[in-house]
This record gives structure tokens, sequence and C-alpha cells, in this order.
């Protein structure tokens, strides 16, 4: 792994309440790798803890921190993404902490890895992933990324699935031709993901059915004989059934085992079944990879990714224009696109309007719906001729807000400050 000196820096940040890891790239279009914590070797799970050094205000993460406990000279903060979540002040010898700080100082001293090929401070874009995204986790790590101090503002957030489609977008198109599955493996459970697209539309959209399965926890195997034999053929057979599940009536090209979980020591059965005309890879850095390369795609749009649309459950599932006279000629003009995150989704513009009190919106659904109309009526409108602000952006992935506001004609008719407000539910 060579130094990249002077390079900027494309992030993929995968942050879980166990580990974090980190994959990068050096451009929009270079090869995405993950860092390891030994040069050589893919070992990239980075155990996602503190550890505060007693009677000191002194700080290890990670490794050194799970060291530096284990030696008792010093405190061990788990589960800090589920603590900043919570909210609830962290105590420490009597002590408040803030639970975003901790979770910050955390991430921020991850980044120190870095130096292995760059540095910090050479980050211009970085995109977190993590397994869910609602409001409480949007609202955590926007509050962690503010607290990095980075020298961009570059930062955006998505979930594993999406992570998931933006890794496979970019595999050769065989692994994805009908559809791919992902298992993760995690504590004590077994996700899965399955990507299909339906080829009908333009563009072609993807869709990800995610399950959760109850497994066996992710813990080494018994030592007995007899009793490790018979786990792992529990193991097996629950395995098998989870993908007979999932593979019995869809023509699965692919599927990804992430998760440390996973071994071929137990995967008998399971993984025979799994590799009948299918390709089957195994590792843990998907998630990471997957987010550095939706960031790519966000910074330099390729034609693969222009020919596809997402729709997740994170993601406006709707085209939204309205009608618009230019130069004399009626057109469409897009206000916001299906396939962008619905917490991302905002737009606004400056028109004018020309006789009558309303305006209409055009709502374009991607799942299967009817084209439609919906009107937005300017009550006691205070002129013929008007100079409009348009705002429009999503309250949830389903809720459309579109807000306007007056502001006047010049010196012929003076600002009202009235403004109209509507919430359009888009399906």
């Amino acid at each position: 792994m060579g130094f990249l000196s002077g390079e900027k820096l494309i992030l993929g940040y995968d942050l879980g309440n166990e580990f974090c890891q980190i994959s990068y790239a050096v451009s929009e279009t270079g090869d995405v790798e993950t860092l390891s914590q030994v040069a050589g070797e893919q070992n990239y799970n980075i155990p996602a803890v503190l550890c505060k050094r007693i009677g000191v205000n002194q700080w290890f993460y990670g490794k050194e921190a799970l060291r530096y406990a284990e030696g008792q000279n010093g405190i061990l903060v788990k589960d800090l993404l589920a603590q900043a979540l919570d909210g609830e002040p962290v105590v420490i010898e009597g002590e408040n902490f803030n639970p975003v700080a901790l979770l910050t100082l955390f991430v921020k001293r991850s980044l120190g890895l870095l130096t292995q090929v760059g540095s910090p401070d050479k980050i211009s874009a970085m995109m977190i992933t993590s397994q869910m995204l609602d409001h409480r986790m949007l609202e955590t790590l926007s509050q962690v990324a503010s607290g990095l101090h980075l020298k961009t503002d570059r930062v955006s957030f998505q979930n594993h699935t999406e992570s998931f489609y933006h890794y496979m977008i970019h595999q050769p198109a065989a692994l994805w031709a009908h559809q791919a599955l992902l298992m993760d493996y995690g504590e004590k459970c077994i996700r899965t993901y399955r990507m299909e697209c339906n080829k009908r539309t333009t563009p072609v959209v993807a869709f990800i059915d995610e399950r959760e399965y109850p497994f066996y926890p992710c813990e080494p195997l018994p030592e007995q004989q007899s009793l490790r034999e018979r786990r792992m053929e529990e193991l097996d057979e629950a395995l098998l059934r989870i993908a007979e599940e999932n593979c019995a009536e869809n023509l699965i090209d692919s599927v990804f085992l992430i998760g440390d979980g996973f071994h071929q020591e137990w995967m008998k059965k399971s993984l025979r079944y799994l590799c009948r005309g299918r390709r089957v890879f195994q590792g843990n850095n998907l998630f990471g990879k997957g987010a550095c390369q939706a960031m790519q795609q966000r910074l330099a749009p390729e034609r693969t990714e222009k020919d596809y649309v997402f729709l997740g459950n994170e993601k406006c599932k709707a085209n939204i224009g309205m009608k618009i006279l230019r130069q004399g000629e009626e057109s469409y003009y897009a206000l916001l696109d299906a396939g962008i995150n619905w917490y991302e989704a905002e737009y606004s513009f400056e028109f004018y309007l020309q006789g009558g009190d309303r305006l209409t919106l055009i709502i374009t659904p991607l799942i299967g719906k009817q084209v439609r109309t919906e009107q937005l009526v300017l009550e006691d409108f205070p002129g013929t001729v008007a100079r409009l602000k348009g705002h429009f952006f999503m309250k949830s992935e389903k809720r459309l807000v579109v807000e306007v506001t007056d502001l006047g004609f010049g010196e012929i008719r003076p600002v009202s400050g009235r403004s109209w407000t509507k919430e359009i539910d888009l399906y």
C-alpha cells in the first residue's frame, strides 16, 4: 500500500455498533480499497470502542483501547453508536460525557489510519453507511460529521441496502443479470438482501428485498468434539433453510457471504446448495466499498448508473415536476427526481405566475401508480401577475411539502408577505 501524497481521498465509512471499516479511492473513477489495520492482511474491522486512561484525560481507540483495558489501566467504553442514538450522558469516573462527542472522537481517531495512504486533510468527500437510517440516525450522523471539522462539506449518508446496490452495479453484469443475494451474518441474526431489476422500465428500476432471520450467536464453536460437531450441523442446517427460502423460487446469479460468522468449516450442505449454478463470494468489506462507490458516482456519474435508479425505503419513488412556459412554449420543468434520498430531496426556484391562482404539479410514480396532477390553490392571491418563490422538499419518503412565497412584482406591486403551503401524499 503506497503513500498517495497530494491525492484527494474519497471515503466510504461503514459505521456499526461493534466495528467500523474505512474504504477509499483517490479519484472519482479509481479502484476502491479498504484500509487494513495490519499491512498486507485483510484485517478490516476496527473495534468501535474507546478506552479512557484512569485518572487522566487520555483516550485510546480500537484494538489499542482493548489492549489498554485488558491491562486494567483504563475504562472501556463500548456500544458507542447505540449510546449516541440513545442520547443519555455516559458516566465515566463520575463525569458525564456527551455520547455523540464520544462517537465523534472514535470516528476522528479511526480516520488517523488514513496516514497509511495519505492524510485526513486530503478527504474530499465521504459517504457514511450504517445498517439502518432513520430520523434519529440521520441526526446523530450529521452531528458526528459536523464535529469532525473536515475540510469538505461533501459528507452524505446511506444505509447498507443502498451500499449493496452501489457495490453490485459496479460488478460484472453477469453477476446480477437476474438477481443477486447478499447474506450478512451479524451478532444474533442473518440479514439477507436480494437485488432485482425491472428492465421493462426506463430507467431500469432496481429493488432490494431485505429480510432478517434470527440465528445462532456469532461466537467460537465449542471445543469438545461432540458438541462442536452438533453445533456445526445445526448451523449448516439453519443456513441451508435460509438459502433455500431465498433461492428456491428466485433466479440468483451470485451470492455474497459477509460477516465473520461464516466459516467453511461448518458450511457443508449450505455451501454446496448455494454453489449450484451460482457464483459465491465471501468477504466482509462490501458495505464500505459500496459507500465509497456511491460517493464516486455522485461526484462523476457513470453511464451504467445513469441507466438505473434504485428505489429503496429512503428513496423518492416519483418524478415531480410542473408545466411552465419557456419562450412562449409549454414545457415540463423537473423539480425532484425519483431515486434521490427523501431527506436530501429539496429544490427552490423563482418563477412568474400570470393569470390564475394555482400551481399544477405533475407526479409520475415509478412503482406502478398512474401519473396524476396535484394543485396548490393560492387563496386570496394578491394580483394578476406575481413573482413567486417555490420551495419543494420531502417530509418523509411518501409526503411532499410545497411552499410558495409572494415576492411582489417590482414597483408595480409590493411584496405582500403572503405564503401558501400544501402537503401531498405522493403514492
